[in-house]
């Protein structure tokens, strides 16, 4: 078996989404400040970070566009982990002529638009970014697709303050993983995906280490 890491690296100061700060990652107990608490010998370093839910590479739970839906504590493990996975080499634009013909029932859809390769640039924040259209994730809930994922800056055309695809995705009940990373390295079908975030109440996105498995 293979493993494929799907993640951006999150580091102190990157940016992920335009207009969103930077995560802050700081000590909160150094080894030197531990030795006051430990037996001679023993150290310990806790880390801390700050930073809003939408940094790296993250998943969408219905709440994020929805009041009152599932948050991350009610997100089905069967939704994120080990999922027979697809990927669709597409772009700029991911209509349902782009999706025709794909079994996507159950499956994990992984859209691969190459837009990755601008990661901690200022062109990866380009408002002509790959999206999926509303059709296209009509397309994709109607075929009963379990996890849609993209590894372009939002699943959505951010040129407008609609976002229809968030909308039509999340009130399937359908994650959504945006700022994934290496999908090239991935065969069209023949994988399993996960990306699993912690179970916290309140919160609707957080990020994940995604990956995949390849027998």
């Amino acid at each position: 078996m293979e493993l494929i890491d799907l993640s951006h690296v999150i580091e102190d100061g990157t940016i992920t989404y335009p207009g969103l700060p930077a995560p802050e990652i700081s000590e909160h107990l150094g080894f030197d400040d531990s030795h006051d608490l430990y037996a001679a010998g023993t150290e310990f370093a806790i880390g801390r970070i700050s930073m809003v839910a939408n940094t790296g590479t993250y998943l969408d739970t219905p709440a994020h566009r929805y009041r009152g839906a599932d948050d991350l504590s009610r997100l089905p493990l069967e939704r994120c982990a080990l999922l027979p996975g697809i990927v669709v080499g597409a772009g700029p634009v991911i209509g349902p002529d782009e999706l025709e013909g794909l079994d996507v029932d159950g499956r994990a859809v992984l859209l691969r638009t190459g837009w990755d390769r601008h990661w901690a640039t200022d062109a990866y924040g380009d408002p002509a970014h790959p999206f999926l259209t509303e059709a296209g994730a009509h397309r994709l809930a109607e075929g009963g697709a379990a996890l849609v994922g993209i590894d372009s800056v939002n699943i959505d055309d951010t040129r407008a303050g609609a976002r229809p695809a968030h909308s039509v995705l999340l009130a399937a009940g359908i994650p959504v993983v945006e700022h994934l990373t290496g999908l090239d390295g991935l065969p069209a079908t023949g994988f399993r995906f996960t990306a699993v975030p912690p179970a916290v109440r309140g919160m609707a996105t957080f990020p994940v280490r995604a990956f995949a498995t390849v027998e």
